[in-house]
């Protein structure tokens, strides 16, 4: 599984230009019995790259109004580092292989 460095340039471009639609976005989700709840930053940011991957522009914004530009950068930040732990662990690899195999890079 191998991530191209242009789809990861793709992603942070995303996030960056999810940080200027955000002002503008909600950042509450209606619940039934007209209750309003914020968003966890971690669904945001799980909701933001899976939408990214399955490149759904719709999605993308609106799990970019969710949470602020800063948790939205967090969230994505902390599920790439599960990630590649996680994927270290399953191939018994150093996480510094596996996010440079991810990247195209030579391994170190």
């Amino acid at each position: 599984m191998a991530i191209g460095r242009g789809g990861v340039i793709r992603l942070f471009g995303r996030i960056h230009d999810a940080w200027g639609r955000s002002r503008a976005a909600r950042r509450t989700e209606g619940r039934t019995g007209g209750e309003q709840r914020s968003h966890n930053l971690f669904e945001a940011a799980a909701e933001y790259v899976s939408a990214c991957a399955d490149d759904d522009q719709e999605r993308i914004d609106e799990a970019a109004g969710w949470v602020s530009p800063e948790a939205l950068s967090f969230g994505v930040n902390e599920l790439a580092c599960r990630a590649v732990i996680a994927l270290a662990r399953e191939h018994d690899e150093s996480p510094r292989d596996v996010a440079r195999a991810l990247l195209g890079l030579p391994a170190t």
